[in-house]
């Protein structure tokens, strides 16, 4: 197998592992979010601003895995 063909599963796999790890999160937050307003109706708001906090650094992390693999992918380090 060449080079390119590992960066390329290398890549795969940065991105399907990113995307499985940051949707399993935000499903689990969502969740549990869902519990807490069901449990404390009053605390919605404030639950719901620090959720919104959250989803978007677990999406900031996805999207720092896609932006490296992409890396890999196009500005391969391996030389020809």
């Amino acid at each position: 197998m060449t080079n390119a063909g590992l960066v390329a599963i290398a890549c795969g796999l940065i991105i399907g592992l990113g995307a499985g790890g940051a949707c399993m999160g935000i499903g689990s937050m969502g969740g549990k979010f869902i519990e807490a307003s069901a449990r404390q109706p009053e605390l919605m708001n404030a639950l719901q601003t620090k959720m919104f906090l959250m989803v978007g650094l677990i999406d900031a992390a996805f999207i720092i895995g896609v932006g490296i693999a992409m890396m890999f992918a196009f500005a391969s380090p391996f030389p020809n």
